[in-house]
Formats: structure tokens, C-alpha cells, sequence
């Protein structure tokens, strides 16, 4: 697979490279293979839901390609990708499937000079790639057993042509060394690979304290969000950049990012326009460099086309300068790297000159969890993943919407080793979640009483949280806590909603964490907005349930078997995230020969629209029981919606079966007209005369047709939500399943109901309900 990745992104010049794998069992797609891009910038997109409003899971659904041609397009089509990653892009996504079976997806990213669509040759080698991928994972998944999936995604490195010759590079270096200007390099996660002796005095530090590291961790006066931002803009979009940072009693430094797909190159130079030493106010004290400042500008490097600017960077001032125009820096169009430079200069055992690191990594190479370090102040990161986590918990529903977006979201972008999620019920703690503990630890939390002596259960009582850098501050305070796998440190939220405690979160970490301020101010801020999701969510799912019930309850459980008719009947609740609809149906026995069918739809999808459906419903048993005829059943229940001052409209069909004439007849309140197919296989659309929608007016009359009731016809009724889509024409989508209805082949009713409602039953955003009800009269 990653040979396969490989090849992908060097035959169709892409910049970044992901796949992704829908694990069995599991409704979610695994990130996989990475290559041309961080471990931490992907971490929002590690494990995705397959209903996620996502590109990939799109084109998983829909088994087609997504194509998205830049920012704005992003940002109106997928706003939390555009939350994440404001910067300007070209993304495409395609499924890895084959006949029978949809294996996973991949995501591949150009630079904006990329033509604004894939051409013919890009798509077919895309869809060619995907059908040999798909190949390679049935072949797979054939052995016994199966190779076991990758709990972790692993990073690609592209294969360099060969070794770099010694002499070349030692010339390559002194040529470095020689420049009078600063520069470095850095991998495209950011650490420094190399760095010449006039930039590490620029920056006044060595080289070998540099190396390996990422600048705004070793350099206090770079610790600004705007700084790692411009890095993330390099790497995702390949396009230069630039900003300038204001040094307290020091002068301006401009650095300017090149990026390609091995990594970024930094030219560093004074900026000397005038601009006096910074003396504002110091900054932090707890680093290793006693300079603090501040950065300024984003614009990139003159000449280079203007690139997006993110929220974090906008409103900083432009920084001036000279520059190579675009085009003149590395080329790109080739598979990216994601090395793993050493944390020093040279590594074990070796000689190598000051500012050389080690040859690359493998081109096959694990990436590990996103590392914890311990004091780092909040950067662009961190940010951008609890903007992509606000988001997303927007757009849960119920609690267990949230739990898993919590769950898995939280673990890779904020880096701690385990998670626990629970909620407040009937005066007790109850686990709703949980990721890297097992079952019967967390057992252990579960029905806790919120007035026991566990941190957990305290931090609701006091509304504040309450953080253990180590082991041994834990015990101090819970001497009876236990400890799971060696853990050593411990964030206990509490999420408070509107004043009430609804539950807490509990964070463990592997290694000892001092919890900094600003990493403190995040995490409470991250619990407040679950706190208010997990609220929401609550009262979703009680809304919800109770709607459920009562749409349950009304609708008839099974269909009484009647002499002289077969039956069935099939209702799907809309996709997951919505409310319950008004859809009903009923069978009712209004004369010892005579049978009355009603399907209907009433507005809305809460649990008002369920209540009216139940009166429509007892209304119209009524009045067939009456002896009423199908015009005058809909006159009389539009009276009782008008007495009942409804303010919902309703939609209605009645069909009723003269069992002794074999006559059928009909009357429509604004419904879809039924289908009719005859024992010849013929099948058509009826004419039904339209009448106006129940509730609209007060005195309506409804017109009833009447034709033949012949042996071996089948009647069907059905509900909008079965013909209805976006962008297809429903007088169109009528006809379709009439043919469908006519061709089908199944002598069972059951069997035809379920042919009937497949294409619904299998579609990715089915947002209203369908009831369908099929009535047979049975060959003599």
C-alpha cells in the first residue's frame, strides 16, 4: 500500500498524500498511510465516522470522487476542514472499492497551480490506483487470517534517487556556512534538520541545541501562534511565505519559507527598515533563551503570488523585504517526507560535522502518538484541533455523537494516553466513554456516588478543575486513586452547563506533565465545550426517545391479516442525526366487505408532528368505520385539524377495497399518487384528482375515483421520502419505481416491499422518513 501511495503522488504530482481503511466491525474510517504531511496536522482527521461530513467518507458513501478546487470552495462545502486548514488548496478524494466491497479512501492535495480540474489522465491513474489498492486488500483480507490493521498511521518517505555523494555534500555545506545570511532546514513536521552558523547566531543559540527540534519550542521569542501557522501554510499548500518577528532590544528578523516535498527551507535575515528594537513588556521566563519579542507579518516573499492568510495570522502587518519570485525555490510534484531528524547534531557513534544530521528515515516508517511535551505553551495547533473540535460537536446530536467525537478526537489532538467520559445521572457518575483503558478499569468509576472522595466526582461539587503533573501529587490528594498502566499525570474537568454539573472528564498521561497556564486555559475551555454538547445532546436524545415512543405506539405494530388481501408494509426512520417524522400508515376493516388503507405525512419531524399524526390517524379510523367514502373521510378529518386549530399541514391518501364489487377506490389530500401494477406486469402512475393538504383550509371537498380491483394487482402507497432526493425530479423518480414495481419479479410481498425501499435503505443522507404499504388482491 504505501508503494502504491507512492506511485499514486509521483504519477499525478500531488503534494500530500492519505489513506484511509474502514476497519470491520467498526463504523469508522482509519488513517492509515500519511505522506507529505504532519503527524499533527492530521490528527484532527486520525479516525473519522463514515456519516461524517467529510470528504473522504463522501466519496466512501457515494462512491465517487470529490473534487474540491480551493478555498472557498472548501470552506462552503466542508466548513470544519476549512476551520482546520484555512489556507488555500486543491483536494481530491476517490474510494478504494471494488465490485462488492468498499475498502477505505483516499485524499491526495495539490497546490493552487494546479489546472482548477483534474484532467483525464489524473483521474484515470487515480482510479487506477484505487482498483489495484482495492486488489491488494481483498487479497488480504483472503488470508487466514487476515493481517491484522494498523492501530497507528505510519508516515511514507519518497525514495531518493541514491545516496548523496560525500563530496558534494560537504561542498553543499561549506557553501552554507559561507553565505552571510542565515538558513536552515525543516522537515515537513517542523524540526529543524540542519542549520548554518550565521542563522544559529542570528537566532543566538547552537546549532546542536536547534536540531531536532522545533523552533517555537526552543526559542521563546518564536513562541507565537502566528509562527508554527506560517509553517502549516507552508506545508499544506507548498507555497512560499513569509514573516517578520520584533525582538526585544534586538533587531528584526525576516524569515522566509520554502517549501517542496522533502521539507521547508528558512533564509533568515535582519530586517533593518527602520523598525526600532522591541521593548514591550517581557515575555515568559521559563525558557533557555533570555529573548522575548513578538511576530509580525504573514504576507509571503515579493513576487510570490498572495497566499491565504489563517484567523491566527490575519490582522498582523505585511512584512517587507526581498525575495526570490514563486517558482524560484525547490521544485515540487514528487512523493513528500516526513522525516524523524535526531535531537542532537550528530547521532550515537558518529562524526558527523556540526549542522549534518544522519541520512532519513526509512521509507516506510511507524509515526508515533502525537508526543506529549511537557510545559509547551499552546501553539497554532492546539488551536486550530479545539476549533475543529467546536465544530464538530456542533453538529452532534445525541450523547453518543459526542462521546465518540470526544473519544476520538480528543486522545490524537491533545495527546494524552487515555480518556474518560462521564455524565451525571440520578445523583451518580455514570462512564459514557472511554479510550486507552480497559473495561474492567473503568469500571471502576462507574456509579460513583458525586458525593464520594474521588477527584472526579470533587471537581463537580467545586466547579473547578483540578490537574496532577505526577504520580505523586495524585496519592497526596487520593491515596486510594489507582493507577492504570504507570500513568503520571492526571487532568480531572469537570463539565459544568449552564450553571449544572452534567458529567466530567478524566485525562491521564504517560509521562509526568507540569500543566502550563496556557495549556490549563485550553483544557478548561475544551471541557466547557463539551459540557454544553453533552447538554444539548441529552436533551436530544430524551426529545427524541419520548417522540419515538409515541410514534411507535401509534403506528400499527403489524398489519391484521384480512380474507381477500395480502399486505405489507415497511417504515425507515430518517438518517442518523435527524428527529422522527410524521409518516404513518394504517389498515382498517370498515364493513364486513370493505377495507380502508391510509398513508400519509404529516409536516415537520418533532414530536408535535407525531402527535397530530396520531389524531389524523384516529381520525380517519373514524370515519371509515362509518361507512364514510374516501372523499368525505378527508373532508371530515380536515374539519377536525381545523377544530384542533393544527398549525401543521398533512398530507393523505385513502384507497378503499370493495372486497364483494372488487372495486377500488381513491381520494388524495395533497399526497403522492399510488401505484398500480395489474397481473399482467403492467404497472402506472394513477391519476389521482389532487385535493388541497389537510389544515390549510377550513371547508374542502375532495374528489374519489374509482376503477377495477382485478386478481393478482398490487396497489402501492408510499410516503415522499421514498421518491424524493436533491437534484432528481419526482414525476421522474414516480415513473422509475413504477417500472421497478412492474419488472420486479418477487411473488412475496415482503420480498417486493424490500426490493422497493433498497435504494433508500442504502443511501448515505436519507433526511425524511418512508413508509410504504403494498395491498395485493390474490389470483383466484
Amino acid at each position: 500500500m504505501a508503494a502504491v501511495l507512492t506511485g499514486l503522488m509521483r504519477d499525478t504530482e500531488a503534494s500530500v498524500g492519505l489513506v484511509y481503511l474502514l476497519i470491520p466491525g467498526d463504523r469508522m474510517l482509519r488513517l492509515v498511510l500519511i505522506s507529505g504531511l504532519s503527524r499533527e496536522i492530521a490528527a484532527p482527521w486520525v479516525r473519522i465516522p463514515v456519516d461524517a461530513p467529510i470528504p473522504v467518507a463522501d466519496a466512501m458513501r457515494e462512491r465517487k470522487l470529490v473534487w474540491l478546487s480551493g478555498l472557498q470552495d472548501i470552506a462552503h462545502r466542508y466548513p470544519r476542514i476549512g476551520i482546520v486548514l484555512p489556507y488555500d488548496f486543491m483536494l481530491a478524494a476517490a474510494p478504494i472499492a471494488d465490485d462488492t466491497t468498499v475498502w477505505g479512501g483516499v485524499v491526495l492535495l495539490w497546490p493552487v497551480s494546479h489546472a482548477p480540474e483534474l484532467d483525464a489522465r489524473e483521474q484515470e491513474t487515480l482510479d487506477a490506483h484505487c482498483r489495484l489498492s482495492a486488489r491488494l486488500l481483498r487479497r488480504a483480507a483472503d488470508q487466514d487470517p487476515p493481517p491484522p490493521h494498523p492501530t497507528e498511521p505510519y508516515v511514507v518517505h519518497p525514495e531518493r534517487p541514491s545516496e548523496a555523494d560525500p563530496a558534494l555534500a560537504a561542498a553543499a555545506l561549506d557553501l552554507a556556512e559561507r553565505l552571510p545570511v542565515g538558513c536552515c532546514a525543516l522537515d515537513l513536521d517542523g524540526r529543524i534538520t540542519f542549520i548554518n552558523t550565521a542563522a544559529a547566531d542570528l537566532v543566538n543559540a547552537g546549532s546542536t541545541a536547534l536540531l531536532g527540534k522545533r523552533p517555537w519550542e526552543t526559542l521563546l521569542w518564536l513562541n507565537d501562534p502566528a509562527f508554527e501557522d506560517r509553517y502549516r501554510a507552508a506545508v499544506v499548500t507548498r507555497r512560499p511565505t513569509s514573516f517578520t518577528v520584533l525582538r526585544r532590544s534586538a533587531a528584526p528578523l525576516l524569515f522566509e519559507l520554502y517549501p517542496d516535498e522533502t521539507g521547508i527551507s528558512v533564509l533568515i535575515t535582519p530586517k533593518d527598515d527602520g523598525t526600532p528594537p522591541h521593548d514591550g513588556p517581557p515575555g515568559p521566563q521559563d525558557g533557555a533563551v533570555p529573548y522575548e519579542g513578538s511576530v509580525r507579518g504573514s504576507a509571503a516573499p515579493p513576487g510570490t503570488p498572495p497566499a491565504s492568510v489563517s484567523p491566527l495570522a490575519s490582522g498582523i502587518s505585511s512584512a517587507a523585504g526581498t525575495a526570490p519570485a514563486s517558482g524560484t525555490g525547490p521544485a515540487s510534484g514528487t512523493a513528500p517526507t516526513s522525516g524523524t531528524p535526531p535531537a542532537s547534531a550528530t547521532a550515537p557513534g558518529s562524526a558527523a560535522p556540526s549542522g549534518r544530521v544522519p541520512p532519513a528515515a526509512p521509507a516506510f516508517a511507524s509515526v508515533p502518538t502525537l508526543p506529549n511535551r511537557p510545559g509547551e505553551p499552546v501553539g497554532a495547533t492546539a488551536v486550530y484541533q479545539l476549533m475543529h473540535l467546536a465544530a464538530s460537536l456542533a453538529e452532534a446530536a445525541g450523547v453518543r455523537d459526542v462521546v465518540d467525537l470526544v473519544a476520538d478526537q480528543i486522545v490524537p489532538a491533545f495527546g494524552p494516553e487515555g480518556l474518560v467520559l462521564l455524565s451525571v445521572d440520578e445523583g451518580r457518575l455514570r462512564v459514557i466513554g472511554h479510550r486507552g483503558y480497559s473495561d474492567a478499569f473503568v469500571d471502576h468509576f462507574d456509579g460513583k456516588p458525586l458525593t464520594a472522595p474521588v477527584a472526579d466526582a470533587q471537581v463537580l461539587s467545586t466547579g473547578v478543575p483540578v490537574f496532577y503533573p505526577t504520580y505523586e501529587d495524585l496519592r497526596r490528594a487520593h491515596p486510594q486513586s489507582p493507577r492504570y498502566e504507570g500513568r503520571n499525570a492526571w487532568a480531572f474537568l469537570p463539565l459544568i452547563a449552564s450553571g449544572r454539573p452534567v458529567g466530567s472528564l478524566v485525562l491521564s498521561y504517560g509521562q509526568p506533565r507540569p500543566f502550563p497556564s496556557a495549556e490549563r486555559a485550553l483544557l478548561t475551555s475544551l471541557a466547557g465545550l463539551i459540557a454544553q454538547a453533552l447538554d444539548r445532546a441529552r436533551l436530544y436524545d430524551a426529545n427524541r426517545s419520548l417522540a419515538r415512543s409515541l410514534q411507535n405506539v401509534l403506528l400499527p405494530h403489524r398489519l391484521t391479516p384480512l380474507p381477500g388481501l395480502d399486505v405489507a408494509a415497511r417504515y425507515l426512520p430518517a438518517g442518523h442525526g435527524m428527529d422522527i417524522g410524521g409518516d404513518f400508515y394504517d389498515l382498517v376493516r370498515a364493513t364486513p366487505t370493505s377495507v380502508v388503507a391510509v398513508i400519509g405525512d404529516v409536516q415537520g419531524h418533532n414530536t408535535t408532528a407525531a402527535a397530530l399524526m396520531g389524531q389524523v390517524r384516529t381520525g380517519v379510523h373514524a370515519h371509515a368505520t362509518a361507512g364514510a367514502s374516501p372523499g368525505d373521510i378527508l373532508a371530515r378529518t380536515n374539519r377536525l385539524l381545523d377544530d384542533l386549530e393544527a398549525d401543521r399541514f398533512t398530507s393523505c391518501l385513502i384507497a378503499e377495497f370493495d372486497l364483494a364489487r372488487h372495486r377500488l377506490r381513491l381520494a388524495s389530500a395533497g399526497h403522492p399518487p399510488p401505484l398500480l401494477r395489474r397481473a399482467d406486469g403492467s404497472a402506472e402512475v394513477l391519476e389521482v384528482p389532487p385535493g388541497l393538504l389537510l389544515g390549510i383550509a377550513t371547508d374542502v371537498t375532495y374528489d374519489t375515483m374509482e376503477l377495477p380491483w382485478e386478481p393478482g394487482s398490487v396497489l402501492a402507497l408510499y410516503t415522499d421520502g421514498l421518491v424524493e432526493a436533491p437534484g432528481l425530479d419526482i414525476g421522474t423518480a414516480m415513473e422509475d419505481l413504477a417500472e421497478r414495481l412492474g419488472v420486479s419479479g418477487a411473488a412475496d410481498l415482503d420480498r417486493l416491499a424490500d426490493e422497493l425501499t433498497l435504494h433508500v435503505r442504502d443511501a448515505a443522507h436519507r433526511t425524511d422518513d418512508v413508509a410504504l404499504l403494498l395491498v395485493r388482491r390474490p389470483m383466484l
